[in-house]
């Protein structure tokens, strides 16, 4: 069962999978500290201060309190702030990846061009190209 257990554990998929976690696991902590520590200072600094991530709705009327921590403790808040800071964290995130993947395709499209075709696949080509056209002499 442990020898199984290892075969398992070291297939490709398996350690792509983990390599993956930790690599995205350090880029959330990247996109966190660009979010909280660039972008929303930033936007705080054009817009005259303004904080997302401190912006609630009490949904009690024990609530009464003007920070988001001290609002939580005394009860039901909707903090919508914070919500906008994820989904700003998230487009970020997309925006970032998407570019990777781009830059990915396009080595991998460059990688693809430059490999020659096989003779076999080539000549394999040729005759499907000829069958589709129906000129492969003695068929008819």
């Amino acid at each position: 069962m442990i020898e199984e257990f290892k075969k398992f554990a070291m297939r490709g998929n398996v350690v792509d999978l983990a390599v993956g976690i930790v690599i995205g696991a350090a880029f959330t902590a990247i996109v966190n500290s660009l979010v909280n520590d660039m972008i929303n200072p930033l936007i705080g600094a054009v817009t005259g201060g303004l904080d997302f991530s401190s912006y609630f709705l009490p949904l009690s009327s024990n609530v009464e309190a003007t920070n988001l921590a001290e609002a939580r403790r005394q009860g039901a808040v909707l903090a919508w702030g914070n919500f906008v800071t994820m989904v700003i964290n998230f487009l970020i995130v997309a925006w970032a990846l998407f570019f990777v993947v781009k830059g990915i395709n396009r080595l991998s499209a460059k990688q693809d061009e430059q490999k020659p075709v096989p003779e076999d696949v080539q000549l394999l080509t040729e005759i499907r190209d000829l069958l589709k056209a129906d000129r492969v002499p003695g068929l008819r």
